[in-house]
């Protein structure tokens, strides 16, 4: 694993999560590590949103369901261990995971929302932030 801390702008993540991307936005490096460290936890209805020219909190938001308790769990801290091995990166904040219906992860540029199924469709962030961008991550993990 190489040390990302004072990456060159020529290159890339080694991790699982990124193939050749290039290192210029780390913010979206960010957010694909937690992208994939949700999939790989079976975390359901995957949205990433960038923000940049909508809002001052961050660059990216992830926007994750969980259907247990226990699942938000295991997918907020499979976040946060990914990121922290894949960029070295620990969560400035982490909140809710006494109660695990919402666990919010704050990177400072990427925010991680990892949801039960009520919470997410009463509180509709993605329609909050309708007018962020929707990021194809699919494609850019392929």
């Amino acid at each position: 694993m190489q040390n990302l801390s004072n990456p060159s702008p020529t290159s890339v993540v080694t991790s699982s999560v990124a193939t050749a991307l290039p290192m210029e936005d780390h913010s979206l490096q960010l957010a694909l590590s937690a992208v994939h460290a949700a999939e790989d936890r079976k975390g359901a209805d995957i949205t990433l949103l960038r923000t940049t020219a909508v809002s001052l909190l961050a660059d990216y938001f992830v926007i994750i369901t969980g259907f247990s308790r226990v699942q938000v769990r295991a997918i907020a801290n499979s976040i946060a261990d990914a990121v922290e091995e894949d960029l070295q990166r620990l969560p400035k904040h982490m909140e809710g995971q006494g109660d695990s219906n919402w666990v919010l992860l704050d990177y400072g540029d990427v925010i991680v929302h990892v949801m039960m199924p009520q919470e997410r469709e009463f509180y509709d962030l993605e329609a909050f932030w309708g007018h962020a961008e929707k990021v194809d991550y699919a494609e850019l993990l392929a």
